[in-house]
């Protein structure tokens, strides 16, 4: 028999049953030792898995991306054989791998602790010791239900019952004594998986569902080589240390309460990020033509079956309800803008016409998702649309990646990719009107000469979108900007405009976010420079320090003139020795401390300390308002320490053959 390989070369192999692992032996030992797994006609399988003549056929190592998922898969079925010896009453959910690492879920009346977490860490290293091969075993549906019951497992039963249903045979892996229903693939054995923690316990509803019963879901990591764990645990400090939640808390930024969940309260200095974040916004549009308009929070529910939201989004919408009349709450700005745009007949010489609004939008989140400020109930969106001609998509969509690449390098942000997300599985607009949105997109992303992937059915439900990851200074990646081509909703508001023809026309409406929400970019920029903002966006720029009483009238008129030149200045007027009030003013994060003692006073200067504590010397009141104010003016942004997860050192990339 034969089988092609990645680069087109046929393997030609005896026998009747030839294995991934057969393939590997013959390509030679070196790949034989380091296999994990296949791919087969491009779907995942084990090593063990049979190869059909003819195939293509790919050898997975852990030096590839997927080799690591099916290392994780691995740890996740040893973690779950560790639970069920220490705890045999405990019933199954799931447990996938997931970015840098795995979990599972586990219905269990004890509740798990650190010391559970210790414990079951030991009964892993013994299940990987006792290196018990991964065995795949296939059942009939009917057969492999009654197995779940024996054992138990009403989760498994729900899973083959329903999400399973279509499928005739349902595949199980064993190792050792432990048997789990699961679609695979896995390591050879479970000695394969070596350097692994367990990280924490947290509450997950099964399926996600808040009507379901809430099960202990046990997190973990696992990865090629103690090294790489411990680099990994080491960025993970790092991250945890930068967790935009507590320093919002330290820094008084914002603060969450119970009488509004998922809606966030600002302190004044948090008020500041945002009102400099959105001068930074209206300054940015106004030079890129685009007019600032301002719609209702609550508009009609007929409005919402008119855009197409209903049917699509409405899961996701507030109501409300007044004098017999049913409301909504808007979730996006578009189909008011799409009012504003039918008042009155357009011509093609008011287009593009960009309309542009930082609008107030709320959106009914489970309260299972809510994450600080990264997923809110109410936040505002920096929402644009832009109504074209379908002449005028491409400028306008490279017009819009120039905007974005501009302001993320004013935010500090130089790395990030672009996805092209298609038609999902709800939504509006034929076929052909989808298939020529999508090329739209296309044509112009590539007309700005910017590399990118397709995201198949990650499309809104409207039309399809290119969507922006800007990467922080930990490696992690962040979905903000997005652009999104619409042919359906101005046809479904009747708007048009008179062409050069003296015909009527319908527009192209194209929906665009840079920050994506002001919340959402005010709790990334928490994390990327971990509340040591710039200058520009600090909440408080300068705090000036008296030494002792007799230099707080010159402290007082150093802060006048401070606050004069339209800089956020401070004074520390308390009795505490200077060292305390500097150690404070660093653990605020003030860019710059101003110390004034005699020298000052009699000199007229002040001393002056930039944060990380460099001296920078004295200098006159003026000439540090002359250099604070060149700064604040053109939003200079320091690089900030780079710190990577082990992935992105090590040689991952196409799998070896």
């Amino acid at each position: 028999m034969k089988v092609r390989l990645p680069d087109d070369r046929e393997l030609e192999l005896d026998g009747e049953r030839v294995t991934l692992a057969d393939v590997a032996r013959a390509i030679g030992p070196g790949l034989a030792r380091a296999a994990v797994a296949g791919r087969i006609d491009g779907v995942l399988a084990d090593l063990a898995a049979p190869v059909p003549d003819g195939a293509r056929v790919e050898l997975l190592t852990l030096q590839s991306e997927a080799g690591l998922w099916v290392l994780r898969h691995s740890a996740a079925h040893v973690l779950a054989t560790a639970v069920k010896r220490l705890f045999p009453e405990a019933r199954l959910g799931i447990g996938p791998p997931i970015q840098d690492g795995f979990y599972y879920d586990f219905d269990l009346e004890h509740r798990f602790t650190e010391e559970d977490l210790a414990r079951l860490e030991e009964e892993m290293r013994r299940v990987v010791a006792e290196d018990h091969p991964f065995v795949r075993e296939e059942l009939p549906r009917a057969e492999a239900l009654a197995r779940l019951r024996a054992m138990g497992e009403r989760y498994k039963v729900e899973l083959v019952e329903h999400d399973l249903a279509n499928e005739p045979v349902v595949s199980f892996y064993r190792d050792g004594e432990f048997v789990d229903l699961c679609r695979g693939p896995h390591l050879p054995s479970t000695g394969g998986v070596r350097a692994f923690k367990l990280l924490h316990v947290a509450g997950a509803y099964w399926k996600g569902r808040e009507t379901n019963p809430m099960l202990q879901r046990i997190y973990g990591t696992a990865w090629r080589d103690e090294r790489d764990l411990r680099e990994y645990l080491r960025w993970r400090e790092e991250a945890q240390k930068r967790d935009h939640r507590r320093l919002g808390r330290e820094l008084g930024l914002f603060s969450f309460h119970p009488e509004a969940p998922g809606m966030a309260f600002w302190q004044p200095r948090g008020t500041v990020l945002f009102h400099e974040l959105l001068r930074l916004y209206r300054e940015t549009h106004q030079a890129r033509g685009y007019q600032e308009v301002r719609t209702p929070l609550v508009l009609d529910v007929a409005l919402w079956h008119r855009s197409g939201h209903w049917e699509n989004y409405k899961e996701n919408m507030f109501f409300t309800a007044s004098e017999g009349r049913e409301f909504a709450l808007k979730p996006m700005n578009c189909p008011g803008h799409c009012l504003l745009f039918a008042e009155g007949l357009r011509s093609y010489r008011d287009l593009p016409l960009r309309l542009t609004e930082p609008g107030h939008v709320h959106r009914a989140e489970k309260s299972g998702t809510l994450h600080g400020l990264f997923r809110v109930r109410t936040f505002v969106q920096d929402d644009a649309h832009i109504f074209c001609t379908q002449e005028q998509i491409e400028s306008e969509v490279v017009g819009v990646i120039e905007f974005l690449t501009e302001l993320y390098r004013t935010l500090g942000f130089d790395e990030y990719r672009v996805e092209l997300s298609t038609r999902p599985e709800k939504s509006i607009g034929s076929e052909a009107v989808w298939q020529a949105a999508e090329a739209a997109l296309e044509r112009a992303i590539r007309a700005a000469g910017m590399p990118y992937r397709v995201h198949p059915g990650e499309g809104a439900f409207y039309g399809p979108k290119l969507d922006f990851h800007i990467t922080d200074c930990v490696g992690r990646s962040w979905q903000c900007g997005t652009i999104q081509l619409d042919f359906a909703m101005p046809e479904r508001f009747g708007l048009e405009y008179v062409g050069a023809d003296g015909a009527r026309h319908t527009p192209v409406m194209i929906h665009r976010a840079l920050f994506g929400s002001l919340e959402r970019m005010i709790g990334i920029l928490t994390e990327h420079f971990a509340g040591a903002f710039p200058l520009w966006l600090a909440p408080e720029q300068v705090r000036v320090l008296p030494i002792a009483d007799a230099h707080h009238e010159c402290a007082h008129r150093v802060v006048a003139q401070l606050r004069a030149a339209g800089l956020r200045a401070e004074g520390d007027f308390r009795n505490l020795k200077t060292g305390k009030k500097v150690r404070e003013a660093a653990l605020a994060k003030v860019p710059y401390v101003l110390v004034i003692g005699d020298r000052e006073l009699h000199s007229g200067e002040v001393a002056v300390r930039a944060r990380g504590n460099a001296d920078l010397g004295t200098m006159t009141v003026e000439s540090l308002i002359a250099r604070l104010g060149e700064e604040v003016r053109t939003r200079h942004t320091e690089p900030v320490e780079r710190w990577r997860r082990p992935t992105e050192d090590s040689a991952l990339g196409e799998p070896v053959y």
